[in-house]
């Protein structure tokens, strides 16, 4: 083992008696891998341990087990639950404020940690994204607040704007907050009321979430070498020519000025052709139309519940699995053996190491002097893949579909993931029956002619690509929801799915489709042509079959649906997806597909 590696190793060991040690947790697992913090009450998965400039990053690693540490020493999530205020924005504020708190507590007890978690957040600056500033600005002002900071250290300053909101909203209960450090409830009562106090204005659940990602990709891309940006400018020029070349210039899907907070953004990090796809391009559909988007969202799955009902509704779909739980283990095992066996299915011989040939014995037999023969498997190339899976939540399928669609897409998920393919499983239906808002607003302004779609859009992300699947199991409960399943525009769900796809860097990209038929809005269907949303799921399915490099299948629950898809197949009970993922999905992950066609 070379020097840096006996280094980070005993590092790593240092961390895992410290944390165990803190947390007062002795049987709790730590590992490191991946880019964040990832904890349960037995688990501990730090982000791997990384290099900035040749120099080995040991303060990031140690101010964040440091945290993670003192989370599980003096923070109850019980209690952090029961006064969690609603709105993406206020809950990242609290949590923010909840970690100043334990962390404070902590640097109380221990010294070492005090200088830690001192000297790395001493280093932060500003976040370049101006929706980050806020959540900056309040852990600076709480940390002023309750860290012991040396005079002599540069504190960063936070604009005079957010300490005068900061100041008027704490200035009745700082008190309170300041002997409370150690009475969790006190504490996470008092802040939840204000941060109320400070009226922040939400964004949409996705807003906020690809403000994070660009955070992110910004992080990340800080920390590379030039050589490695290089890299991904010459990735990316080659997309850009893939692309380029294989779609026409369309009109606009919308005019600009009816751009709204919930539409796509693209990232500032895609290239200009993707930029120029995604902001022209209809899917090969020029005559179709929305009323608005004003009042459409995307939202994440554990945002339409609380954790105790999606825990209700999880227990009643494993209830069902139940019942199928020797047929699924089979059916897993069988198709991971299969999609793991194109990883490694050819072998060289004549070796020197390896694994004996035992086909070669008879050699040695007839002539000792002959030496022993090895062969070793070789790898065949295994795409980086994505696999999406796109499930019709719309009322037609309650009951037994929707229940067959979420054990498909679990299934799916554990089985895929084991294989090392990244999933992630979303949804689509209405906010409401016939129409809505976007309806309301249509009549308000005397109902003119041929609207377009006329109903209030809800996509669902049930698992995000990078999220494991025991993180998101109990979002595939939320399905099973009365109430959730109402209309289904499924081209514009379609679409979604695939700009979200195509931000990613996978070089191999699947898109899953499982529904029961035909689009169905009333609201739309009634103020325009019989055949318009129709012609639309036609007319999309057709461009990302034909015009892209993603490749995509679908499954009718109980429905034929070939007639939108090429490839499709009909299942009408959960036992029938044993030959249609060994068949189908295996087929798909042969080696000679192409990536763009």
């Amino acid at each position: 083992m070379q020097k840096k590696e006996e280094i980070i190793e005993s590092f790593k060991t240092a961390i895992k008696s410290t944390v165990k040690s803190i947390s007062n947790k002795e049987d709790l697992e730590i590992s490191f891998g991946g880019q964040e913090v990832t904890s349960d009450y037995n688990k501990l998965k730090l982000p791997e341990i990384n290099e900035i400039q040749n120099k080995i990053n040991f303060d990031l690693t140690r101010a964040q087990a440091d945290s993670e540490s003192l989370k599980l020493r003096y923070s109850t999530k019980k209690i952090f639950k029961s006064f969690e205020p609603s709105g993406l924005k206020a809950k990242k504020l609290y949590e923010i404020a909840e970690k100043v708190r334990y962390e404070a507590l902590g640097t109380q007890e221990y010294k070492g940690i005090k200088n830690n978690l001192i000297n790395y957040y001493l280093k932060q600056t500003p976040p370049q994204n101006k929706q980050e500033n806020i959540y900056f600005a309040f852990e600076n002002y709480l940390r002023k607040e309750f860290f012991e900071y040396d005079e002599k250290k540069n504190i960063p300053d936070i604009s005079t704007k957010f300490k005068k909101n900061f100041d008027k909203a704490f200035k009745e209960k700082i008190n309170i907050i300041r002997d409370s450090l150690n009475k969790q409830q006190v504490f996470n009562q008092a802040i939840s009321e204000i941060i109320k106090k400070l009226e922040i204005k939400e964004t949409s659940n996705y807003e906020e979430m690809e403000n994070k990602k660009e955070d992110d990709d910004n992080k990340d891309l800080s920390n590379k070498d030039e050589s490695s940006q290089k890299k991904e400018d010459k990735f990316d020029e080659n997309q850009e020519m893939a692309i380029d070349t294989n779609v026409p210039e369309l009109d606009n899907l919308a005019d600009e000025n009816d751009k709204d907070s919930n539409e796509i953004e693209v990232d500032e990090t895609t290239n200009e052709s993707e930029k120029k796809i995604r902001g022209k391009n209809n899917f090969g559909d020029q005559k179709y139309k929305f009323y608005t988007k004003e009042f459409d969202e995307i939202i994440l799955a554990e945002e339409l519940e609380t954790e105790e009902e999606l825990f209700r509704l999880r227990q009643n779909l494993d209830q069902q699995l139940l019942q199928l739980k020797s047929f699924i283990s089979k059916l897993a095992n069988k198709l991971q053996r299969k999609l793991l066996a194109k990883q490694n299915r050819s072998w060289d011989f004549d070796l020197e190491e390896g694994t004996l040939d035992t086909s070669k014995l008879p050699r040695i037999i007839m002539d000792p002097l002959n030496s022993l023969s090895f062969k070793k498997e070789k790898e065949t190339e295994f795409k980086d893949t994505l696999v999406t899976i796109l499930i019709d939540n719309s009322g037609s399928m309650r009951g037994k579909p929707i229940s067959v669609a979420a054990i498909c897409a679990d299934i799916l998920s554990r089985t895929l993931e084991r294989c090392s393919v990244k999933v992630e499983i979303l949804g689509f239906t209405t906010k409401h029956w016939k129409g809505g808002s976007s309806r309301e607003l249509w009549m308000k302004n005397d109902k003119p002619k041929f609207p377009g779609r006329l109903n209030d859009l809800r996509h669902i992300i049930y698992k995000s690509a990078d999220t494991p699947w025991r993180l998101s199991k109990k979002n595939m409960g939320l399905m099973l929801k009365e109430g959730l399943l109402k209309e289904n525009i499924d081209g514009e769900a379609l679409k979604w799915a695939f700009e979200k796809m195509s931000k990613r860097k996978e070089e191999r990209k699947i898109l899953m489709v499982i529904s029961d038929g035909a689009p169905v809005d009333d609201s739309t269907l009634s103020t325009n042509s019989s055949d318009f949303l129709e012609t639309n799921l036609k007319n999309t399915v057709q461009w990302i079959e034909n015009k892209s490099g993603v490749e995509l299948l679908a499954i009718g629950i109980g429905h034929d649906v070939t007639r939108y898809y090429k490839k499709a197949v009909k299942i009408t009970d959960v036992q029938d997806l044993g030959d249609v993922m060994i068949n189908q999905l295996t087929d798909l992950f042969k080696d000679d597909k192409k990536i763009l066609n």
